[in-house]
Order: C-alpha cells, then sequence, then structure tokens
C-alpha cells in the first residue's frame, strides 16, 4: 500500500513514518501542509491518508482560538474530502484524549467507553468539531480511523514531557504526590498506526501504553538518570493541593486522569514497549 502523511517534519509524523517503512513493506510518503502546495499532491496514488498537521496544545491564549478551528478543524476537513474525492480508501486522524476535557482537579477520574466528549477548551473542541466533520464524509469507501492518544512521548518528543525531565535534572525537592495517568510511547503508537492500516481499521480508538503513569517516578527515574538528587517530600503535597485551584498546570501534572485499560485493548499487539523501557530508551 501507499501511504501519505500530512505533516512533514512533525515529530509524530516523522516517527511513524520511520516505523512503516522499518517494519512493512508499504510505500510511505509525506506532505508539508504549509500554506496551499500540498493541493498540488496528487492524492490518488495513494490507499491511506495518515493527517497527522495541526497545532499542538502548546498556547491557551485566546487570540489562538481562530487559528486552532482554522487548522485542527476546517484544514483536516477540506483534506479528508480532497482524498475522499481522489478515491483514497483510509484516513486516519490524529485527535486526543483532550476531546474528553482537560483535568481540571487531582480528583481521580477514569474515562470509560460510556464516558461522553465534553472539551472545556478550544484545543480540544477544534479536534471533536474535526471528528464530526469527518463522519459526515465515511462511507463504505471512505473509511475514517480516528485516535485519541493521551500525551505521547518519546526521544525528541516536545512538549510537557521534555519539560519534566528538565525539572528532574534541576528542582532540589519535589511533591511526593503520586498520581495515574494514560500515556502513549511513541514506537507503541506507531506500531497502532501501522496495524491499523493493515486491517483497515474505522471507527475511533483510545490506544496507550499497558501501564499507566505517575509523575513522581518519572521524576525519580529522570533525576537518577543525571545524577541528581531530589528530596521527595510528602510536607509538599498541601501546596500542591491548594495551588491546583488556581494554576491549571498543576493539575495536568499531579491529577489522576486515564483511559480505563478495556477501552484501549485490541485484537491485535501494539504495546510492544513497557512504560520502564520506554523510559530507557529516551535519555
Amino acid at each position: 500500500m501507499k501511504i501519505l502523511i500530512t505533516g512533514a517534519n512533525s515529530y509524530v509524523g516523522t516517527s511513524v513514518e520511520k516505523w512503516i517503512r522499518t517494519h512493512s513493506n508499504h510505500i510511505v510518503d509525506t506532505v508539508d501542509m504549509m500554506g496551499e502546495a500540498w493541493k498540488e499532491t496528487d492524492f490518488s496514488l495513494y490507499d491511506v491518508v495518515y493527517h497527522v498537521a495541526g497545532i499542538a496544545h502548546v498556547n491557551a491564549d485566546p487570540k489562538m482560538e481562530s487559528l486552532y478551528y482554522k487548522v485542527n478543524r476546517d484544514l483536516t476537513v477540506e483534506v479528508a474530502r480532497y482524498a475522499k474525492e481522489a478515491g483514497v480508501k483510509q484516513f486516519i486522524f490524529m485527535s486526543s484524549m483532550i476531546v474528553f476535557h482537560e483535568s481540571q482537579s487531582l480528583g481521580p477520574e477514569m474515562l470509560t467507553a460510556r464516558t461522553l466528549p465534553n472539551p472545556n477548551g478550544f484545543y480540544g473542541d477544534s479536534k471533536l468539531q474535526a471528528e464530526n466533520g469527518l463522519h459526515q464524509l465515511e462511507c463504505d469507501t471512505f473509511k475514517v480511523c480516528i485516535l485519541r492518544p493521551p500525551m505521547i512521548y518519546g526521544k525528541g518528543s516536545k512538549g510537557n514531557f521534555p519539560r519534566l525531565i528538565q525539572l528532574a535534572a534541576k528542582t532540589p525537592a519535589f511533591p511526593d504526590f503520586p498520581n495515574q495517568r494514560s500515556m502513549l510511547y511513541i514506537d507503541n503508537l506507531a506500531e497502532f498506526v501501522l496495524q491499523a492500516i493493515n486491517g483497515q481499521l474505522s471507527g475511533t480508538f483510545y490506544p496507550q501504553n499497558r501501564e499507566l503513569s505517575n509523575t513522581v517516578e518519572i521524576i525519580r527515574y529522570f533525576a537518577k538518570a543525571q545524577n541528581h538528587h531530589i528530596w521527595f517530600a510528602k510536607w509538599l503535597n498541601p501546596l500542591v493541593r491548594l495551588a491546583s485551584h488556581f494554576l491549571q498546570p498543576i493539575n495536568k501534572m499531579f491529577g489522576t486522569y486515564y483511559y480505563a485499560p478495556e477501552m484501549s485493548a485490541m485484537p491485535f499487539e501494539y504495546q510492544l514497549v513497557s512504560f520502564d523501557e520506554s523510559l530507557k530508551r529516551i535519555l
């Protein structure tokens, strides 16, 4: 099969491209989605479009809201319509766990198959509206496969995970406030995408690592790996609880928020790398 990845040079796109080329005989091309040049690409040459182009969840500035909808929603639907008209058989879309909502407190929450999306920010809403637009295009000859992953991480990744690594190398003390979060190592995501292509999957899926993560253990691991001593202090936990009422990043760092394991179970094996092993591969 021939696969087109939209979003040239993106972390996820580049990683999945390398994985597919290494672990299959599929032909993979990429296209840059900046500007209008992508429309010159002949989509009729491809069986699958894997759409990763979009604005990541890194800026909650209200001034960015219209751009999030323009890129994450409007561009996604436009590319999908273009692909369908060209005869592409499958469209795989990188949505996000945040379509359900972002953590708003430290209280534990497990998402299940009965949990309904209810985004509380324009990033999650732009992704959900893109999903709705894709559903209007799907048919027997145009399969739509939506992925709602949690935080994706790996060597060279961007976003919150490398910030944790940096924090582990500098902070003298850290709250001993254990939590549980769904996360997805990049190789596990790449294998899921490959299996979705091989099986021509359609529907909505929730890939995650087999094990849940723990912020304290991540900090502990990378501090030790970088020969930095940290004092893990339970007496800081009341400060975490207090700050969570005012600082949203505290809820993201210490809240317990994860997919029920059965939501991520598949008839194929994609959780190839354990959480502990994934940490070893990063430094």
